[in-house]
C-alpha cells in the first residue's frame, strides 16, 4: 500500500515542483509528460484486474452513473476547450462518486486498497487540470440528467470505464491544453 500511495504522490510532487520552480524554460511539463498519465492507467488496471479476479465482496450495493467513454473525435475537436473540460471534470466527479459508493459497498478489504488509490488517482488528475489553468468543475445536486452517462451495476464494467475515460477523454484534454503546447513555458 505504502508503494501505491507513494506513486500518486510522486506525480502530485512533480506538478508542485513544477510550480515552484523559478522561470526556468521547462520543454515539457511534468503531467504534459504521457508517462505521468501512463502511470494512472496502469494503476487503474491493476485495480480493474483485482476486481475480475474478486469472487466474493467485490460488487456495487446498486448501481451508479459513469461516463461514456466512447469519444468521436470529429465532435470533440468541434467543442472548444471549456466544453472539453467540462465533459472531462464532470466524468472525474461521476467516477469519484461511483468509486465511493463501491468502497461502502465492497467487504473484500484487499480491494480496498485498489479503490482507495484510485479516488486519490482521480483527485490528483483534478488537481493536475487545475495545475494548467483549466476551468474548475462545479458538480451538481446530482447526477440525473446529466449528458453522456450510463448506468452500471457492475464492479468490473466500473473500473472498465475507469481505465478507457483516462486513456481516451482525459488523455485528449491533456493532448490539447494549451499549457502542454511545446511553445508555452
Amino acid at each position: 500500500m505504502l508503494q501505491n500511495s507513494g506513486r500518486g504522490l510522486l506525480a502530485l510532487l512533480l506538478v508542485v515542483l513544477e510550480w515552484t520552480r523559478p522561470g526556468l524554460p521547462s520543454p515539457l511539463r511534468p503531467i504534459c509528460d504521457p508517462r505521468v498519465l501512463n502511470h494512472f492507467i496502469k494503476e487503474a488496471r491493476d485495480a480493474e484486474v483485482a476486481m475480475k479476479s474478486c469472487r466474493e465482496g467485490c460488487s456495487l450495493s446498486e448501481s451508479v452513473t459513469v461516463p461514456q467513454t466512447r469519444v468521436d473525435l470529429d465532435v470533440w475537436e468541434k467543442k472548444n476547450a471549456l466544453q472539453q473540460a467540462q465533459e472531462v471534470q464532470s466524468g472525474l466527479w461521476l467516477l469519484q462518486q461511483a468509486l465511493g459508493l463501491l468502497r461502502t459497498s465492497v467487504t473484500n478489504t484487499a480491494l480496498h486498497i485498489h479503490i482507495d488509490n484510485s479516488i486519490r488517482n482521480l483527485l490528483t488528475i483534478n488537481t493536475v487540470l487545475r495545475s494548467l489553468n483549466i476551468q474548475e468543475y462545479n458538480p451538481p445536486p446530482s447526477a440525473v440528467g446529466l449528458e453522456g452517462t450510463w448506468r452500471t451495476s457492475s464492479a468490473t464494467d466500473l473500473f472498465q470505464v475507469y481505465v478507457n475515460f483516462l486513456r481516451g477523454k482525459v488523455h485528449l484534454l491533456l493532448l490539447g491544453a494549451q499549457a502542454c503546447q511545446p511553445d508555452v513555458s
